[in-house]
């Protein structure tokens, strides 16, 4: 069996990850940044001529490079945010090969994420948002699509899991604004900045999505999110129905 944890930012999923890791120690946690079988978030993919071009640019990192760097067919899956770097640019520079956020064509995208889901037969993995999160994201604020174009990109999803053995924990949050204060209140810097929400806030106002609306305040953040969680929800009810079980953040019992 393997294990997808899902909810918005916040709720609490790799908390969950964590305790069924030491619940079920047989099973290997995939978080995000990790190399994945299926979810490319925090990881850059490249072709072999880019990922030379980068190995050459960046000769000083190339052992560390090297050491998170995976070979899939005609690409290369580089980790690059566990790669320690005092240089931003680099990250940057990487991060512009990640296929989410509109960096690519929506049928390049779909077509990667489903022969990613399609090729993928592993077992006992506790995998963090690599289901839901990141795909969705992108096609709300990236590619302004609609909730039926996202739930018939699901229905495919679900065709191309056919045959895998999987359930799905979703951490629905009663109070999305609560939850964001708590975490926005311990993902802070030693100078006590609050470096995770305002990267959370910038990723959001400097959308498509967000700029065509001119949304840029807080609450237009977690109204977003409350569509976004409504819409996940819908998706799990309707496309997986039997494989979810859903939990209430911060007061399930295991």
């Amino acid at each position: 069996m393997n294990y997808f944890v899902e909810g918005i930012q916040g709720s609490g999923k790799s908390t969950l990850v964590r305790k069924l890791s030491e619940r079920c120690p047989d099973c290997t946690p995939v978080m995000e940044g990790d190399y994945s079988p299926i979810e490319l978030a925090w990881c850059a993919r490249m072709s072999d001529a880019q990922y030379s071009k980068i190995l050459e640019q960046w000769d000083d990192l190339r052992d560390q490079i090297r050491s998170k760097s995976h070979k899939e067919g005609d690409c290369w899956i580089v980790c690059y945010t566990q790669v320690k770097s005092e240089n931003r640019e680099f990250y940057a520079q990487l991060e512009k090969h990640e296929i989410y956020n509109g960096r690519t064509a929506f049928e390049e995208f779909k077509s990667i994420v489903l022969t990613r889901y399609r090729n993928w037969h592993g077992d006992s993995s506790i995998f963090e948002c690599s289901l839901l999160q990141n795909a969705v994201e992108d096609m709300i604020l990236f590619r302004d699509m609609s909730d039926g174009s996202i739930l018939d990109f699901y229905k495919e999803v679900r065709s191309a899991l056919d045959g895998k053995e999987y359930e799905i924990s979703y951490i629905e949050s009663p109070d999305i604004g609560k939850n964001l204060d708590a975490v926005r209140a311990e993902r802070v810097d030693k100078d006590g900045n609050e470096i995770w929400f305002d990267m959370l806030m910038g990723f959001f106002v400097n959308s498509p999505y967000a700029k065509k609306r001119s949304l840029d305040r807080y609450e237009d953040l977690l109204t977003h999110l409350q569509h976004r969680q409504t819409l996940e929800l819908q998706i799990c009810r309707e496309i997986f129905g039997e494989k979810v079980t859903v939990i209430q953040s911060k007061t399930y019992s295991l």
